[in-house]
């Protein structure tokens, strides 16, 4: 594919010189004798190398301006500075405002022809490293979203697929799962990335002021309103603005965003200008919309126009086979946060840990594990550093209130680990030594009744 070149130059001889040498060069050549009509050009036009003067007619720092409005716009253009009257002060100020390279008039053809080869070289390897940069990105905002299980796979898949589309993005999810995650992950992945991610709880905001931090206002548009507030839409032009638990937003609210949405103009309260934005909406919820939709509790008509494109986060425990990879994710950040070393973690816990059904999702989880490393006292998670509802949950409390303590009192770990193993015992007979019906039986994952087969000298572990 041919490289193109645009001579940016008062002089018709030298736009004439250099059109001539570098179409022989093989180079689509466009020349301009004046900067407006050169910023024309490279608004409608994609050229590898601008080469430009640096005094056109009487203005002296014409090629800095221009320069400068490349810099402004961020072409990713290279750029070459000519000039009569060339000082070193003048090389500086043009390397500062983005030229690739510099050159003093007269030049001969082949000084010329070897800096446009040179810039065009090096912004070839800028676009590379850029482009590497962003593919390392993308990996990198959907990697964010621990886990190797499919349903989590999907949901990295898909927000792949979406994050280049323009179109409003609705997620649905439980509680605690995930879903401002999959919007940040979304906007990282967009065109929008460089620009600002808005996020506000519609939920967590008393109704009559939800619409000012939306919206803005002027000053006295209401009794508190003692300055002009710029609104979170506004705030988000050119970005993403997320609106977390949007099921809660009062109706007569939800007219105004629709009117946003269609007609991407905001109207301050108290103001009387409307004011243009460009944004992408995601929103999310854990409520069914399309049964409040049917039922009056939410508009049908902003329903559809958020709706676009559903994504649904699955909850924790659609995946369990994550928790694992979570929790060492968390034990890991949270022993960093509070200077500790590395804590393993006992199979026990573990396995307490992934039988638990986590109603709080991801966000429980974290939580938990953050006060079992703070509990934890030495370098190992055990049983006892985690809560007594996971451990009730994992059948795992200690022995009925009513057993009597001897007189004499008695091995409790010994005793614990005869009733453990008798249970197994007995769900093996049970099942007829299938011991992958025992763990289902009493309640373990397979590595779990594994670790206890090989603790007791029970059975062989390759029945599985």
């Amino acid at each position: 594919m041919q490289k193109k070149v645009l001579i940016v130059d008062d002089e018709p001889g030298m736009r004439e010189l250099l059109e001539i040498v570098l179409a022989a060069e093989g180079y689509t050549v466009t020349s301009s004798q004046d900067i407006e009509e050169a910023c024309d050009l490279l608004k409608k036009n994609a050229y590898d190398v601008v080469v430009t003067d640096l005094r056109i007619g009487n203005d002296s720092e014409a090629g800095m301006e221009l320069l400068s409005w490349m810099q402004s716009n961020t072409l990713n253009t290279a750029s070459i500075m000519m000039t009569a009257h060339g000082s070193v002060e003048n090389a500086i100020e043009a390397m500062k405002r983005g030229a690739t390279d510099y050159i003093l008039k007269p030049f001969k053809n082949d000084e010329i022809k070897i800096l446009i080869q040179r810039a065009i070289e090096q912004n070839d390897l800028l676009r590379e490293n850029l482009t590497l940069k962003k593919e390392q990105a993308k990996l990198g905002h959907t990697k964010n979203m621990i886990g190797n299980s499919n349903a989590i796979i999907q949901v990295q898949d898909m927000i792949r697929r979406v994050a280049v589309l323009p179109s409003t993005i609705a997620i649905q999810g439980e509680s605690g799962s995930g879903k401002e995650l999959v919007a940040r992950s979304v906007h990282q992945l967009s065109d929008r990335a460089d620009k600002p991610f808005v996020a506000i709880n519609c939920g967590g905001i008393p109704e009559n002021l939800l619409e000012s931090e939306l919206f803005g206002h002027k000053k006295g548009a209401f009794t508190s309103a003692f300055e002009n507030k710029r609104g979170l839409f506004e705030a988000a032009n050119g970005g993403t603005l997320f609106l977390d638990e949007i099921g809660e937003m009062p109706l007569a609210l939800q007219v105004k965003l629709l009117r946003v949405l269609d007609n991407q103009v905001v109207t301050p309260l108290g103001g009387t200008e409307s004011i243009n934005v460009d944004v992408r909406l995601i929103s999310a919820t854990n409520r069914n919309l399309e049964e409040m939709a049917k039922t009056g509790t939410f508009r049908e008509d902003l329903y559809y126009r958020l709706n676009v494109i559903p994504l649904t986060v699955p909850p924790l425990r659609d995946r369990k086979e994550d928790i694992p990879l979570l929790v060492r994710h968390f034990v890991k950040s949270h022993s960093e946060k509070m200077g500790r070393n590395a804590i393993h973690i006992n199979p026990d816990a573990m396995d307490a840990l992934s039988n638990y059904n986590w109603p709080g999702n991801v966000r429980e989880l974290g939580n938990v594990v953050e006060r079992a490393v703070a509990l934890c006292a030495g370098e190992e998670m055990v049983l006892g550093d985690l809560p007594n509802n996971i451990l009730d949950a994992a059948q795992i409390a200690g022995p009925p209130s009513s057993t009597a303590l001897p007189a004499d009192g008695l091995d409790i770990e010994a005793l614990i680990a005869d009733i453990e193993k008798g249970l197994i015992q007995q769900a093996l007979s049970k099942t007829r030594h299938s011991q992958k019906k025992a763990a289902e039986l009493l309640g373990l994952t397979p590595r779990s009744l594994r670790y206890r087969l090989q603790k007791y000298e029970l059975g062989n572990d390759d029945e599985f």
